[in-house]
């Protein structure tokens, strides 16, 4: 996880944010959530007052992956300002960038609703749809969870991203606070180490290497790293380094042995081995739960 995600790890964890997520479900009725920008797991999953149809597309490798693609659809069009999409079932997130300065660092996220009651034959193109991705969505537990979809009017939806932008507004303030505590608790040659790791990531990086550019001995610039960052040289590279390839595994037209070698892995066999121990399952299982382009 890069410094980014961590913090919007630390506001999610904060107060205010849990406060504020509570009262948000239960006064609208719709999940919330405080979400990086880059996210390999739907941000809506398992939250409270999650629609029981987009919980069971989440529970399902070849629709999830479907949704993944929108989701990194909606975070690209919500970087600058609130943007709404609808997919392929036709129901409608919301996201709103938060900002550490002028860089969005993540999102609130609303949404999984409908502006018009669901039809028997909008579930009928769901599950059209779904069969493409090869799943089967034609029983009565998938249509009773369609059928509860929460439906909005464009108008309602519209005040509800409002209180989203007011609040994301406040995290950002909180996001900078934050920065400027770490920043000054965090010792200059880490807050450096870590700028040079990010800037040199794709080539063959060494703790040695690293160590020398910051004019430090190996030996302590190992023990410092890793009492200040909780993990050690090794490991928080190869996280950076799974992070970026489980975005580029978005894109089908990348080859998995492609994208090792542009994330800085030096051979296939040990990126997929890192990925594994990281994510939990291979590079080609993670993409094989994309749909086809």
């Amino acid at each position: 996880m890069n410094e980014n995600g961590q913090l919007i790890e630390t506001l999610g964890q904060s107060r205010d944010y849990r406060d504020y997520e509570s009262a948000f479900s239960e006064t609208t009725g719709l999940p919330v959530t405080l979400r990086s920008v880059e996210t390999w797991q739907l941000p809506l999953h398992g939250k409270r007052k999650e629609n029981p149809f987009c919980a069971l597309m989440a529970d399902k490798s070849k629709t999830c992956g479907a949704c993944l693609q929108m989701q990194e659809k909606l975070a690209q069009s919500a970087m600058n300002e609130a943007s709404s999409l609808t997919c392929a079932y036709g129901l409608c997130e919301s996201a709103v960038p938060v900002k550490l300065g002028n860089q969005t660092i993540g999102f609130l996220q609303t949404g999984q609703v409908m502006h018009q009651k669901p039809t028997s034959a909008g579930f009928q193109r769901a599950v059209d749809y779904a069969r493409t991705l090869g799943a089967d969505l034609d029983n009565e537990h998938a249509r009773d969870a369609y059928f509860q979809t929460p439906v909005l009017s464009e108008k309602k939806l519209h005040s509800i991203n409002h209180l989203l932008r007011v609040f994301a507004d406040h995290l950002s303030m909180k996001s900078n606070q934050i920065s400027v505590q770490q920043a000054n608790s965090e010792p200059p040659v880490i807050s450096r180490a870590k700028k040079y790791i990010e800037e040199h990531l794709t080539e063959d990086l060494s703790l040695g290497q690293v160590a020398q550019a910051m004019h430090t001995s190996i030996f302590y610039f190992c023990k410092l790293f890793r009492k200040v960052s909780g993990v050690t040289f090794t490991e928080f590279v190869s996280r950076l380094r799974v992070e970026k390839a489980r975005n580029l595994l978005l894109n089908p037209n990348l080859r998995v042995s492609e994208i090792a070698y542009e994330v800085g892995f030096q051979s296939l066999t040990h990126f997929n081995r890192v990925f594994k121990k990281v994510v939990g399952e291979s590079p080609s299982d993670f993409r094989g739960h994309l749909p086809a382009a």
